[in-house]
């Protein structure tokens, strides 16, 4: 048996790697763009290291890291690490970061503080920046001066930190939970999968295809953020998108937190440009801010006790902000059980499969069809995305 292995392994931010030796884990890797390079990376880090299964300890890491990045609460601070090579300045930066708990964050200038050296949060932050053990060792809840997000060496840089810093709910306790009781779903899933079973034998059988409705929320400190993210996203790809808005966040203090209006409306049009934002863009960014601050845009407690029209018409007065822009919101971040987004292409294109036409629906017809499917036509929309999904594999 080689004294290190590696493997590969899921977690929902991609496929990751570890690395580990005779008495804990040697190294963990974030993903790369693609699963050969997260693989390459690894072999260059720990070239005595060879691909192989990995050992009871280590599979219990491996769940709990995946359980963690799914947004489970996870303590990995007992996951064993092999330090023994390492300064021991970093081994003392490393276990002082590994008791910051998931929700939390630390800054650079604190962490130096608790070693005893206030003078050091510039060595901190290099050897935060060398650390081996991403998760593991939580160096993306260790933030700069004032709240500031600072930097962050995996692929991704920024983005990635503020990704893992949303998942894990930093700051949570500063934002209104989306729902009461578990925070999912505003409804039944189960009763609804059943009434769309029942309602139509068509999208029935779509539904045995694809399986359980998984439908994720996407969690938001607030209506005004959620919007401000659908802004910098739109007509862009995702990667390109969320660097920008990683950029946009971390202009300001408490970045995981997402911009506030406030902030907005006080930063000059260059720092905003500066993160890569459009014109078009920035003045949408800019008029969302001004809406929000006259109390235009409502609060999620407010939202919670509007309707989707209420809603819809509310929002959309805002400059760059269409309808569809708002069925997402209604969809992924509300819950709203009965979205039914007819202009959207994959809907479109999803009810040709499913329903064996050669050309794509109109809205008018689409309309009729999801007549069926009320109050439950979010989830027949989630499975009309899966339709396509599933036709792209096969």
């Amino acid at each position: 048996m080689p004294d290190q292995g590696f493997t590969l392994f899921d977690t929902a931010i991609g496929r990751c790697g570890v690395a580990w030796g005779r008495r804990g884990l040697v190294g963990v890797q974030l993903p790369e763009a693609r699963e050969q390079e997260t693989r390459a990376r690894l072999e260059r880090r720990f070239p005595e290291a060879r691909e192989s299964a990995p050992p009871a300890g280590v599979r219990r890491a491996l769940a709990d890291i995946g359980a963690l990045l799914r947004g489970e609460k996870r303590d990995l601070s007992g996951i064993a690490l092999e330090m023994d090579r390492l300064p021991p300045f970093h081994r003392r930066v490393y276990e002082i970061a590994r008791g910051i708990p998931p929700g939390a964050t630390l800054s650079y200038g604190e962490i130096a503080a608790r070693l005893g050296a206030p003078g050091s949060a510039r060595a901190v932050g290099q050897a935060l920046g060398r650390n081996p053990f991403a998760i593991v060792v939580p160096c993306h809840r260790v933030l700069a001066a004032g709240g500031k997000l600072g930097g962050f060496s995996a692929n991704g840089g920024v983005a990635t930190k503020l990704r893992l810093l949303a998942i894990e709910g930093a700051g949570a306790g500063e934002t209104l939970p989306l729902f009461e009781g578990d925070g999912t779903l505003g409804f039944d899933p189960h009763a609804a999968v059943e009434h769309l079973r029942a309602s139509d034998a068509a999208l029935g059988r779509l539904i045995g295809a694809v399986g359980p409705f998984r439908l994720e929320l996407k969690k938001t400190p607030s209506v005004f953020v959620a919007l401000a993210e659908a802004i910098v996203y739109q007509q862009l790809h995702g990667k390109a998108a969320a660097a920008i808005f990683a950029r946009l966040c971390a202009l300001f203090p408490h970045a995981h937190q997402g911009p506030t209006p406030e902030r907005i409306l006080r930063a000059s049009d260059e720092k905003l440009r500066g993160a890569g934002l459009s014109r078009p863009k920035l003045l949408a960014l800019r008029d969302l801010a001004r809406r929000a601050r006259a109390g235009e845009i409502p609060t999620l407690a407010e939202a919670r006790r509007m309707d989707d029209e209420e809603i819809l018409e509310r929002l959309t007065a805002v400059r760059g902000i269409g309808r569809w822009t708002v069925e997402m919101l209604l969809m992924f971040r509300l819950g709203r059980p009965d979205v039914l987004p007819a202009d959207d292409y994959g809907i479109r294109k999803g009810f040709a499969i499913a329903f064996k036409k050669r050309a794509l629906p109109t809205r008018a017809e689409l309309e009729r069809r999801g007549a069926r499917w009320k109050p439950y036509r979010t989830v027949a929309s989630w499975y009309l995305w899966r339709a396509v999904e599933q036709a792209a594999v096969d």
